[in-house]
């Protein structure tokens, strides 16, 4: 079977919740303890439509996940937002401001809060999470370093707010679940390893008990498909090359930090 595929989704959800997993959204994690639970977060970078299928997904299992949108043509949709919200998930701002300032803090933090209450029309937004854009020498989380983002009502950064030895992260960012040697910034410091690769590999963990009792997955809509057309074009045309791109560029970075 294909890997990737929302029917596969389908089953990764079933299995989290057949093993005991309580899933929660960002701000109820934040707010309740709960012994056993998983959060579900999507990043939308692009291809906004299979979003919303994913939400629909989830609310069929009674899921709620939180989706964070970049402000950006490929991924900024009114309408879509709207009905993701309305199917009970919440919605976060998936910004860039200081890549897109190119390192000025006050152009981005302008743009922060422009975005952030173009956002607010929709959804009152309370959570972020920084958008990685490999390309760009600039860590958006930077901005954290003169800011502070609990001064725009903002509850939690996503990767900064939490201690990760305590929440397992897994991210499904290069198109396989253990791509972290390879990403630029979707990782977070843990003293967790698992050799998890594929989902089928992660249901496998599951099913053995072998995941601890708090997990957060980052689910990027835009890389699952039923469709054989959309599956193949996402896979082979911009995972992989992509893929090998951030691996050139992060060997080429340590290079220069080793000089």
């Amino acid at each position: 079977m294909k890997d990737f595929t929302l029917t596969i989704y389908s089953q990764l959800l079933q299995c989290l919740n057949k093993n005991g997993y309580t899933f929660q959204t960002m701000q109820k994690y934040i707010k309740t303890l709960i012994d056993k639970c998983v959060i579900v977060r999507h990043d939308v970078d692009s291809w906004p439509s299979n979003a919303l299928q994913m939400a629909r997904i989830e609310n069929e299992f009674e899921v709620r996940a939180i989706y964070y949108f970049r402000v950006k043509r490929v991924s900024y949709n009114e309408p879509i937002i709207r009905k993701i919200a309305e199917l009970g998930h919440e919605i976060g701002y998936h910004y860039e401001d200081l890549a897109d300032a190119k390192g000025n803090f006050d152009r981005a933090i302008f743009n922060f809060q422009k975005n952030l209450e173009k956002l607010r029309k929709l959804y009152p937004v309370r959570s972020i999470a920084m958008h990685g854009r490999p390309l760009s020498k600039w860590d958006s989380r930077d901005l954290w370093n003169q800011y502070d983002f609990e001064d725009f009502g903002i509850i939690n950064e996503t990767y900064l707010s939490f201690n990760y030895n305590k929440i397992l992260y897994l991210t499904d960012t290069g198109g396989c679940w253990d791509g972290d040697k390879y990403n630029l910034r979707d990782n977070v410091k843990t003293k967790y390893s698992f050799d998890i690769h594929t989902t089928f590999d992660l249901i496998n963990h599951i099913e053995k008990g072998l995941l601890p009792d708090k997990v957060m997955l980052n689910v990027h809509p835009a890389r699952w498909n039923d469709n054989i057309f959309k599956w193949t074009i996402r896979k082979y045309l911009l995972t992989l090359p992509k893929y090998a791109l951030k691996k050139y560029i992060k060997e080429v970075r340590k290079g220069s930090s080793n000089v």
